[in-house]
């Protein structure tokens, strides 16, 4: 198994911290949510106050409330933003989209398996078939990420680990011993 990190270039570059700062638009995204979940609250804390002096109890009325049924799109987008699955979500609609960001000759040849959406990690694993197509992804990993990033946004992809083939482990043959653990038992 072999990775390559983002745009870094030579290999023997410094590692990279693991505490990374976040950029202006996670920041946003933070206040944002932390601005929603604190008006929710406040909402809420007034309806109570206000059924509480009507004599408690919910009712049903003529104007809109949180019961109303709503369209399952809309259902699915505020469970995606209460959740904060928004990046996993859009790195879900690339995976799909695969094809189209890396072409079909690429894409024929290169599947992606997961994202880590660790914000200390966000790291997307890509297998490859071959190894020559293992490699041709290493050498395009700086410009996949930043393909990437412009579709997702700034800083949800950061390293693109590239795996060549693997294939099944020998396990069964005429020539196997006994409590063997493969061919690299005999050697070492």
């Amino acid at each position: 198994m072999t990775e390559n990190t983002s745009g870094t270039g030579a290999e023997g570059a410094e590692p990279r911290k693991k505490t990374p700062e976040p950029s202006g638009v996670d920041l946003a995204r933070v206040a944002l949510r932390a601005a929603k979940e604190q008006a929710r609250a406040r909402g809420d804390a007034a309806q109570q106050k206000k059924q509480a002096r009507r004599g408690g109890g919910l009712r049903s009325g003529s104007g809109a409330d949180g019961r109303d049924p709503m369209a399952l799109g809309s259902a699915i987008n505020r469970l995606l933003t209460e959740r904060g699955w928004e990046t996993p979500a859009a790195v879900g609609g690339v995976m799909g989209r695969w094809p189209q960001i890396v072409g079909d000759d690429l894409a024929n040849h290169c599947v992606p398996l997961r994202y880590d959406d660790d914000p200390a990690e966000r790291v997307l694993t890509v297998q490859c078939d071959s190894t020559a197509w293992a490699t041709q992804l290493r050498l395009l990993a700086p410009q996949l990420v930043a393909r990437l990033n412009q579709d997702l946004g700034h800083g949800t992809v950061r390293l693109l680990k590239v795996q060549g083939p693997m294939g099944p482990p020998r396990r069964y043959g005429p020539l196997r011993a006994p409590g063997s653990t493969g061919p690299g038992d005999t050697y070492g």
